[in-house]
């Protein structure tokens, strides 16, 4: 079992930054996936970033590419996801997922463990 823990969300002004972060417990870091997804009032959730294992690779959504940029640190047992440029349209509640196997899919089914979800508001 892995735990997960987001914190960092908040209410911030368009155009204003934000930073998430996600501490996981209950496995070797280093050996699951790292992923942010999240889900506005109404629709389903949608991937936003992934991060490999070793974090040398990631991937983002065409929707926040070049504004988030997702990292982790192995030695302290977390990933963030940092936030600049925000929109009223990031508006969401965002959660942070681990998977044991191999792979960053951007469906929600792969993934093995959940958060609880940290709320983002941006206001215009």
């Amino acid at each position: 079992q892995v735990q997960l823990v987001e914190s960092g969300g908040g209410l911030v002004q368009a155009g204003g930054s934000l930073k998430l972060s996600c501490v996981a417990s209950g496995r070797t870091f280093s050996s699951i996936a790292m992923a942010w997804f999240r889900q506005a009032p109404g629709k389903e959730r949608e991937f936003e970033a992934t991060i490999s294992r070793s974090g040398t690779t990631t991937n983002y959504a065409d929707s926040v590419k070049g504004r988030f940029t997702i990292s982790r640190d192995n030695a302290k047992n977390t990933v963030d996801l940092q936030m600049n440029s925000l929109k009223p349209e990031d508006t969401a509640v965002y959660y942070c997922a681990a998977r044991e196997n191999f792979g960053l899919p951007t469906s929600t089914s792969p993934w093995d463990y959940w958060g609880q979800g940290t709320q983002v508001t941006v206001s215009s």
